[in-house]
Formats: structure tokens, C-alpha cells, sequence
């Protein structure tokens, strides 16, 4: 043993018995400083507001439809943004219809319509989704299951489709309308079923798809043209969908306002 381990332990020796060791301090090292006009921009990219302060709020909507509510993810958040919205949510799955109306119990200007929608009524076969949110009525795209292998399992469930413009002419829908729309590939059919409340809405947030993810399922610029005859203009993503597979983006929740 040479003189500097052993003096190391002859020092050690004491806090040790203590239960406590002896190291070598080591200063951290220096933090690169930010300047404050890269942190303005930091901040714009990565905005911390309020749901009060988001500019929904004040675009004032007096009615969200929800279509494809799922379990109410969506309306929970754009409730937080338009309290005194009415909100109707669509669900066309026993499940996760069950689970949103348990979320909203007891809550006041909501309303849940257990359906789907599209251009022609009926009963059709859903291919509900062992991932429910992927549960679509077009077949699943090979680029979907390879990119995510939990939601590829699915088993059929019987549901309604209604159209948009039957449903709304049914109800007391106060103008002027936000309209969400998350569908899994059947964007299109929706707007074909109700074209005369998409005159009337201000603004559309519509799940598009940059990758085929579902078998004839319209893409993003299909979405952009169609919208664009209605009278919108393309303002953004609300969220967007990476590949956990090489990082691009498959989907995105797009936002589209009237002119």
C-alpha cells in the first residue's frame, strides 16, 4: 500500500465509523447561459398559459361538437378553454361511451350522443380497437400496425351512423360552432353528411393524417383542399402524432378557421 492510500484511509477512518464517507469535492460545471432574447423565443415555442388565456376562449364559440369523443379527453380540455360552451360529445363505443358519461355526470351543458357519423345512416360494422382510440370504420393501414404494435388487435362491434346535418337539425345548437373531428380516416364523410353545419361553424380542429394509416382515409392535403372550398384557412397544429419508429410525423391536430 503506498503513502497516499494509505493516508486516504487513515482520513476516512473516523467518518466511517460515524457511517459517513469521505469524498473529493468536485465543483459542478458551468451552466451555459441563456441570453434573453433566445429565451423569448423558447417561451413562444412552448407557451404556458392558462386555459382562460387561450385564444378559443375568446373567439366566441357557443357550441363545441365533439365527434369522436372517446372518453372525453378532448372535451375535458376545451371545457377548461369555453366554460360556457354548450358541449355535445359523440361516441359510437359501449366503452368508452360509458366512460365519458360517467366523466361529465352531473355536469351542465353537455350532452352525449352515443353514434358515429358519416355520410350515410345505418348500422355499421366498427373495428373497435384493442387501443380504442385507433377503433376506426376503414381497415387499419399496414404503417399504422408497424408503427404501433399495441393497437393492432381488433375485435367487430355493431354501431349507429348518423349525419351530421340530421343530428344538429334535432337540436338546439346555439352559433356560432366549434366542430372537432377524430375520426380515424372517415373526416371526409363526415363533412359529406353535414355540409350545412359546416357553414355555420367557426372553427374546425380536424385530426389529419400526413401517412396512409387507414385504408382510403383522406390525407392532409385532401383535408386542406375540402376545407378550403368550405371557406377555412389552415392555422396550425393543436397536437401532433410522431413515429416512435424515426420520429416523423403521421398525424396531426389541425386547425382550420373561417375566412
Amino acid at each position: 500500500m503506498n503513502v497516499k492510500t494509505a493516508t486516504k484511509r487513515l482520513l476516512k477512518a473516523p467518518f466511517r465509523a460515524l457511517g459517513m464517507d469521505l469524498v473529493r469535492w468536485r465543483p459542478p460545471k458551468p451552466q451555459p447561459v441563456i441570453p434573453p432574447e433566445e429565451l423569448e423565443i423558447i417561451a413562444a415555442f412552448s407557451p404556458q398559459y392558462k386555459p382562460e388565456e387561450h385564444w378559443f376562449a375568446t373567439s366566441g364559440i357557443k357550441t363545441v361538437l365533439d365527434v369522436g369523443a372517446h372518453t372525453g379527453e378532448f372535451a375535458q380540455r376545451i371545457r377548461a378553454m369555453l366554460p360556457n360552451a354548450d358541449l355535445i360529445s359523440f361516441e359510437p363505443l359501449q366503452e368508452p361511451f360509458a366512460k365519458l358519461t360517467e366523466r361529465f355526470k352531473g355536469q351542465p351543458n353537455f350532452r352525449a350522443i352515443r353514434c358515429a357519423l358519416g355520410e350515410k345512416a345505418g348500422q355499421y360494422e366498427m373495428r373497435h380497437n384493442e387501443y380504442a382510440p385507433s377503433s376506426s370504420l376503414l381497415p387499419m393501414a399496414e404503417l399504422h400496425k408497424q408503427s404501433f404494435t399495441f393497437a393492432v388487435k381488433e375485435k367487430p362491434e355493431m354501431i349507429e351512423v348518423r349525419r351530421l346535418s340530421d343530428v344538429v337539425r334535432e337540436l338546439n345548437v346555439r352559433d356560432p360552432l366549434l366542430l372537432k373531428l377524430d375520426v380515424q380516416g372517415f373526416e371526409d364523410k363526415v363533412i359529406a353528411g353535414g355540409e350545412d353545419v359546416v357553414a355555420r361553424t367557426k372553427i374546425i380542429i380536424i385530426e389529419v393524417s400526413f401517412q396512409p394509416l387507414y385504408e382510403g382515409g383522406p390525407l392532409f392535403d385532401d383535408v386542406y383542399r375540402l376545407l378550403k372550398e368550405h371557406g377555412f384557412t389552415y392555422n396550425g397544429n393543436f397536437e401532433q402524432l410522431f413515429s416512435p419508429k424515426d420520429g416523423r410525423v403521421l398525424q396531426a391536430d389541425a386547425i382550420f378557421c373561417r375566412q
